[in-house]
């Protein structure tokens, strides 16, 4: 019998990461392709499906060979339909993705939200393997999340669950966020948060910092070199990271009170800090949660980086369309 591979594929609003992967969850080879938005993305399920068929002829490979495609997609996703239902990034609103993907490449697909497939992923595979009840968290120029209980991904009642990045941080006054409301998680643990927040601090002090001297010779600020300057004991980026995690941990509290889970996996480009974020977010998160939830959760960084989505994608398929 031909052993059946399953296509997972992460869309993105400037690259589509896809990746043949086997029933044991191993990537066989990964690709990815430039996201064409133009004309509301409407070439983009076209664009996967030549991708594909390139990617088995240059390996010699029948299309039998696929037994289905697991994808995830930004923003709200019905699950029953694969209807995206708004993604800002791409032009698209109440959008059949699932339908033209599989007019398009003639192979079942299932669809769900990018941040819930990389929480699979890092469930399946990753840094949350063996757990069943875990909250994945992804920082990037966003926040995104995926809540899994009882090894089950909680979408809610109209595919919205898991929007961690737009729990109210600041009730009152906060910094205007994407999805129109203020004062959201997101418009402060993204790294386009902390970038904000650095360029405010730096605005509004005379701290001598290594953040003063980046900015004023480049004239630019990355969350990265706000962490590599906590690493340095810098005062004012520890300042700085530290109201950051602050923020992160007392959400993530609040959610472990809900759920009670194992672990919680910060990914996203944020999560490079390392063991610094996890160790000042794990400790905000024990001081803010129940007592009992407290002793029982464990923060870490993801482990699969950028394969976390299609490893989670190809989770989709197998769970959906393996016998």
């Amino acid at each position: 019998m031909i052993e059946k591979w399953l296509v997972g594929v992460d869309l993105g609003g400037t690259t589509i990461k896809m990746a043949f992967v086997n029933m044991y969850g191993e990537i066989v080879h990964k690709w990815e392709i430039a996201t064409d938005i133009s004309n509301h993305g409407k070439n983009i399920t076209a664009d996967i499906a030549k991708s594909i068929d390139q990617k088995l002829n240059e390996l010699d490979q029948p299309k039998s060979k696929l037994l289905g495609i697991g994808m995830g997609a930004p923003g709200p996703v019905e699950m029953a339909t694969g209807l995206v239902y708004e993604a800002v990034n791409l032009g698209w609103k109440n959008y059949p993705l699932k339908d033209l993907l599989e007019v398009e490449t003639s192979l079942p697909a299932v669809i769900d939200n990018d941040a819930n497939i990389a929480a699979i992923g890092e469930m399946w595979k990753g840094a949350g393997e063996g757990a069943k009840d875990l909250i994945c968290v992804t920082l990037g120029t966003g926040v995104g999340g995926g809540i899994i209980a009882n090894g089950k991904i909680v979408h809610g009642v109209n595919g919205a669950g898991g929007e961690i990045g737009h729990i109210t941080s600041i009730p009152e006054g906060g910094a205007p966020c994407n999805c129109s409301k203020t004062g959201c998680l997101e418009t402060i643990a993204s790294a386009t948060g902390i970038v904000r927040i650095t360029k405010e601090k730096l605005a509004s002090t005379k701290t001598v910092s290594i953040l003063r001297k980046i900015y004023e010779e480049t004239g630019m600020i990355t969350a990265k070199d706000v962490f590599d300057a906590a690493k340095a004991n810098d005062a004012l980026a520890l300042e700085i990271t530290d109201y950051v995690t602050f923020h992160l941990g007392l959400a993530l509290s609040h959610l472990a009170n809900g759920l009670n889970p194992e672990k919680i996996v910060i990914g996203g480009g944020v999560s490079k800090a390392g063991n610094m974020l996890a160790e000042k977010v794990e400790r905000y998160v024990k001081r803010f949660a129940f007592p009992r939830v407290a002793e029982s959760v464990h923060v870490t960084i993801a482990t699969l980086g950028n394969d976390a989505g299609v490893i989670g994608g190809a989770w989709l398929a197998k769970n959906k369309f393996a016998q």
